[in-house]
């Protein structure tokens, strides 16, 4: 039977509940002792119960803190990503499997939902491109590979 960590995080919405795990007993029942909740986006650790945390635990939910905000970060970027292929895929069902009524039911959200992105994209640009240094060579838009999804003359 392989070890079991000395610590379990119950992952919350917030951050999580850390447990302290034991099988140090008679019965070698797994116990487990909550000794902190943790607020991953503040970074706030709070003891639970009167007993103060020592620095070994302190050290193991802060790290455990900096790992978590890692997981979360990569999970929103590939988020992002798979809004993307949604995106193109929404495309593709629109112009070949929609009906009229299918279409009807969502046009007007989809519309408004990407003109809101597309606002928050141009002016979050038109920012970087305006913070940019003077020296720097202008960026130029580069031309998007033909994918030949139209149809050729």
């Amino acid at each position: 039977m392989t070890d079991l960590p000395e610590f379990y995080f119950r992952i919350r919405e917030n951050g999580a509940a850390v447990f302290r795990v034991s099988t140090e007993n008679r019965q070698r029942r797994i116990e487990m002792e909550e000794i902190a909740i943790v607020n991953i986006r503040n970074g706030n650790i709070r003891p639970h119960g009167d007993r103060p945390l020592g620095a070994e635990e302190r050290a193991v939910i802060e790290e455990w803190i900096e790992e978590r905000r890692a997981v979360l970060d990569d999970r929103d970027i590939d988020d992002i990503h798979r809004a993307v292929d949604h995106l193109n895929l929404t495309t593709q069902w629109a112009q070949s499997r929609a009906s009229d009524a299918d279409l009807e039911e969502v046009t007007d959200r989809l519309l408004l939902a990407m003109h809101d992105l597309r606002t928050v994209l141009v002016r979050k640009k038109a920012d970087r491109m305006a913070a940019a240094p003077a020296a720097a060579p202008e960026q130029e838009l580069q031309p998007v590979p033909d994918t030949g999804a139209r149809a050729k003359a």
